[in-house]
């Protein structure tokens, strides 16, 4: 960030001072919301990475990493200091610390300005090193920290050494699971002081060493090294050649890694590089699953806009939920840094001639609009130029849209001005690459028959927040007994309460609670309190004086699914007459809504201008953004998914959240993305499956937000759900090797924390993409070992449009009781690059999984017998390629019974807790399934590979079976993987007949 660029050259002296005061720790006061602050000891750890704070109740949660702080703000600056209107604060002691992905405050005063600028510039210069850091400096540091903090942790006694006990309490907590001779021979060896019986911290280093050993990587090294300990100059260029697939590897290139990565510095001299360091390099950036060159932008960025996916962003400024949570300016900062290129302004008029930007008809906090377009204006462009859209959605009289025009014209100045930019001979949309540095406003446009002089004009009013339906709108009405705090403070602890408990499910379970469930049960929770209110008239009559709100979540009760439809019969057309299609509810004969918009605002609107599906006119003209609701949207994937495409070649569509969505939960946007749509719009703010999806789906091409569609998208058409939707094109084969894992940590979420059970592991990865392609596989569990498991399985996959899937890697825990879920990363396909490689989990320091991954491309119906038997077989026989099909296009079912609950927001899986608590992974193996010890011409599996495909609950192909390879005893080279497979058919399955026992079916 370009305000902390001027921390980076501060003094060593002033440094060295401001870390010593920290460290030392200062009293502070911590300002509370409703509180009037409480006095805590702040200090920042020895490392440097964690501000901490005593006394708490917290223990070891109350902390805050430095690398989560997104901005350090002085004075008072913050929503908090603003509420604390009377207390006597000086300005020059308070400051503001914003961490985490929900723009968490924390706000602390000191009792001297000079403590309060120290603490500020020691923070800032933290914050400026860290964004200065390689991936290389960052992996190693936080390699060190992790090292460091976990001593320390194991440390009980705190006297800064550790005795056999504490080490065996290590082991548990790293789910190690060594005999305690073995753990004992180790101790001693590494216990080389005069103090015998307990390490230091350097003595506990060379431990961990030996403890961290990769058996894995040394075979590695010795099938390379011709059996010596390390690796030339040549061998190592020899390795990069054939096992990584690198291209112009020269020996200065082996030397620069020698010299980076290599700890002995006699084997530096030697210019060989030994075990320590061919692990170094193994873990680093250089071998990560993801392809470094796809950190930068790569892709062709002179192609109109509508050839792209733009990260998009729904209701920006909220931080938590759509009904209560607080809106903040912070947030366009932090999804615009993350790589979002469209956010979105819902803009209502505000007191004193102010527009603010909140959640309409909810008790969401209002920001000024002013503060808004100023927060974007700062930080568009600091990651990267190109183009921001600004999507408007405009509820402001004539009076306060002419100040948003004032606005975004005094503040954005010439990033607004689009007169230079060449839309070619056709007048398509103009590129990426064109728009560099300018701001899009996406709005409504006044119609063109009014003329260039009329000032003001009718638009149709269609946008998100008028989904929601009018009895499910807040509005407010109080009685003299009655404040809004209360009506707030009840509404949110039930709200809470009910979000809490839709916590209570698997992290990778896309069944969230449904969003019609909390609109009952608040009802239901809301009218029990108005019951036993004293202070509450209990009137059925619709009158000013009645109690907190109008009618909250009412719905009425049919018996059947009926499709949305606008009827204009006389029996239906009321504004009142409800439908249900799976749980939603529809407005039917709904009048089409206007407002009134002025020129000024409507001039500003080049490139992406608002429409409503019916107002639609092929005249040729260039764009039109169509925006719909994804429960709209998913209707016309299903019924016009072509049609969609084609679209979509043209102009720009925005999918946006239901409004029942009042959990800030995501729809999957893989349906829309696989349609071609450009501005799938997700809540930022919730962290989960679907925005780890959107995340990987825009890492590639350098995070920049723009990612090109594939070709066969832009020109053309073909059908999504196709079973073979490009005959025409090659197919890529993916044949993954999950080979170990490393320093696997206990469920996040475990019941039983660090003193739960050793973790038995087990990987799973997910194809993402189009239907037919979706698929999930995984390898067998590893009894008690989240330290270094080995897996050593081959998994295969076939994916007809590899451009727009990903592939993601699962870790699991089979343990039945508590959660399961370990870690989770996610790829798209072609960011992956072929060898051995690390797929770190994201969000974990150290944990990762060791793959070797080779793609081929392969023509036809059916791959080369050699690379993959069991899929050609299947499809030779013609198996189950129709009800495979079948049943991928239940994600897009309209029957919610069998439709993914990812797509599906209103259907309601009704569970007990006790089911949700107890519940194992669908996708588990058998615990404990023993690895078969045929050859590579026994593993033609005839019987279950002809069986058929299951589909499971997300309506996601489950592999009932695969070809599992074994690999020769001298893992992990597999040299005789494409060794001749000369027998036939009916031979290998006689073999494999008897041997059908060993196999467990997934």
């Amino acid at each position: 960030m370009a305000d902390l660029e001027v921390y980076k050259n501060l003094s060593p002296e002033k440094v060295e001072r401001c870390m010593s005061v920290m460290q030392s720790g200062t009293q502070m006061i911590k300002l509370k919301r409703g509180s009037k602050g409480l006095v805590r000891l702040f200090y920042l750890d020895e490392h440097r990475t964690r501000l901490r704070w005593r006394p708490s109740r917290k223990s070891e949660k109350a902390k805050i990493l430095i690398d989560s702080i997104y901005k350090v703000t002085e004075g008072r600056q913050s929503e908090i200091f603003h509420r604390q209107a009377e207390g006597n604060f000086d300005p020059s002691c308070c400051f503001t610390i914003y961490h985490g992905n929900h723009m968490e405050s924390l706000d602390l005063i000191t009792s001297n300005p000079e403590e309060a600028r120290t603490w500020i510039t020691g923070l800032k210069y933290l914050m400026a090193g860290i964004s200065d850091e390689d991936s290389l400096a960052k992996r190693q540091r936080t390699h060190d920290q992790w090292v460091k903090q976990t001593f320390e942790e194991a440390d009980k006694n705190g006297d800064g050494l550790l005795n056999i006990e504490e080490i065996h309490q290590l082991m548990h907590k790293l789910n190690v699971n060594l005999p305690r001779r073995k753990v004992r021979q180790m101790f001693q060896e590494a216990d080389t002081d005069e103090n015998q019986g307990t390490l230091t911290f350097e003595e506990f280093c060379v431990f961990y060493k030996m403890m961290s050993l990769r058996r894995d990587l040394y075979l590695l090294l010795l099938s390379y090294s011709d059996k010596k300990d390390h690796l030339t100059v040549e061998e190592l260029a020899q390795f990069l050649k054939v096992e990584q697939k690198m291209n112009n590897v020269t020996t200065d290139y082996c030397l620069d890694i020698i010299k980076k990565f290599e700890v002995s510095e006699e084997n530096k001299v030697k210019n060989v590089l030994g075990i320590e360091g061919f692990t170094n390099f193994m873990r680093s950036p250089a071998c990560d699953i993801f392809n470094p060159l796809h950190h930068e932008v790569y892709q062709d960025m002179d192609q109109p806009l509508c050839n792209y996916y733009i990260a998009s962003s729904h209701n920006t400024y909220l931080t938590g939920d759509q009904l209560l949570s607080q809106s903040k300016v912070d947030m366009y900062a932090r999804v615009l840094q993350e790589g979002c290129r469209c956010v979105e302004v819902d803009c209502w008029d505000g007191p004193d001639g102010e527009p603010v930007v909140h959640h309409g008809y909810t008790l969401t906090s209002k920001i000024l609009f002013r503060d808004v377009v100023e927060t974007i204006n700062k930080h568009a462009f600091v990651k990267n130029e190109f183009p921001v859209i600004l999507s408007i959605e405009n509820h402001c009289s004539l009076q306060q849209q002419r100040k948003i025009a004032q606005y975004l014209k005094g503040i954005f100045r010439d990033k607004l001005d689009l007169s230079s930019i060449d839309t070619g001979e056709c007048k398509q949309l103009p590129s990426p690459q064109s728009l560099k540095g300018k701001i899009l406003v996406k709005g409504k446009k006044l119609p063109y028959h009014l003329g260039d002089d009329a000032e003001e004009g009718e638009v149709s009013d269609e946008d998100s927040a008028d989904e929601i339906e009018d009895e499910c709108k807040f509005k407010l009405h109080y009685n003299n007994g009655t404040t809004e705090h209360q009506v707030e403070s009840f509404i949110k602890k039930k709200l809470e309460s009910l979000l809490k408990e839709s916590q209570i499910r698997d992290k990778e379970d896309p069944d969230s609670f449904t969003v019609r469930a909390l609109l009952k049960a608040t009802h239901e929770g809301l009218n029990a309190h108005l019951k036993q209110s004293p202070d509450v008239k209990e009137s059925g009559k619709k009158s000013h004086g009645r109690s907190l709100m109008t009618n909250f979540g009412k719905h009425k009760k049919t018996t059947k699914s009926r499709s949305k439809s606008y009827s204009t019969d006389d029996e239906e057309d009321t504004q009142q007459n409800t439908v249900k299609e799976g749980g939603q509810l529809y407005r039917l004969g709904r009048r089409r809504k206007t407002m009134k918009l002025c020129r000024e605002l409507s001039d500003l609107v080049v490139y992406t201008n608002s429409v409503a599906a019916q107002d639609i006119v092929d005249d040729g003209t260039t764009g039109n953004v169509l925006s719909f609701s994804e429960t709209r949207a998913h209707q016309v994937v299903q019924q016009k998914s072509e049609q969609f495409m084609i679209y979509n070649q043209k102009q720009l569509t925005r999918i946006y959240p239901s409004a029942y969505r009042i959990d800030s939960s995501n729809f999957n946007p893989l349906p829309y993305w696989n349609a071609g749509c450009q501005l799938v719009a997700l809540n930022y703010q919730s962290e989960g499956r679907m925005m780890q999806l959107n995340r990987a789906k825009f890492k590639t091409n350098g995070n920049c937000g723009y990612v090109l569609k594939p070709q066969q998208m832009c020109k053309g058409t073909f059908n999504p759900f196709s079973g073979d939707p490009l005959p025409a094109n090659p197919k890529k084969q993916l044949i993954l090797k999950v080979i170990s894992g490393q320093q696997l940590p206990k469920p996040p979420d475990s019941m039983f924390g660090d003193r739960g059970e050793i973790i038995d592991p087990f990987v799973e990865v997910e194809i993402i993409g189009l239907p037919v392609d979706c698929c999930k596989d995984q390898t067998r569990v590893v009894d008690d070992n989240g330290f270094n498991p080995v897996w050593e399985e081959t998994l295969t996959f076939t994916v007809h449009m590899p451009e727009i899937a990903l592939v993601r890697f699962l870790v699991w825990d089979h343990d039945p009781i508590g959660r399961d879920f370990v870690g989770q990363r996610t790829v798209t396909f072609s960011s992956l690059v072929p060898g051995y490689r690390h797929v770190y989990l994201e969000g974990l320091t150290e944990a990762s999984i060791f793959v070797h991954i080779t793609i081929n491309e392969i023509y036809g119906k059916w791959s080369p017998l050699i690379l993959n038997p069991s899929y050609t077989i299947l499809h030779f026989l013609g198996a189950t390629k129709n009800r495979q099909l079948q049943g991928l296009k239940g994600l897009f079912n309209k029957n919610p019974r069998h439709s993914s609950a990812e797509n599906n927001s209103h259907y309601v899986r009704k569970r007990s807790i006790g089911d949700r608590i107890l519940r194992r992974t669908a996708s588990a193996p058998a615990k404990g399934r023993k690895k078969s010890k045929m050859g590579f011409q026994e593993m033609v599996e005839i019987k279950d590979s002809v069986s058929e495909a299951t589909r499971d609950q997300d309506g996601v192909l489950r592999r009932t079976t695969r070809s599992l390879q074994a690999r020769p005893v001298s893992m992990p080279v597999d040299r005789n993987l494409l060794g001749a497979l000369s027998l036939p058919v009916s031979e290998t399955a006689k073999d494999t007949e008897g041997k059908e026992n060993s196999l467990v079916q997934i």
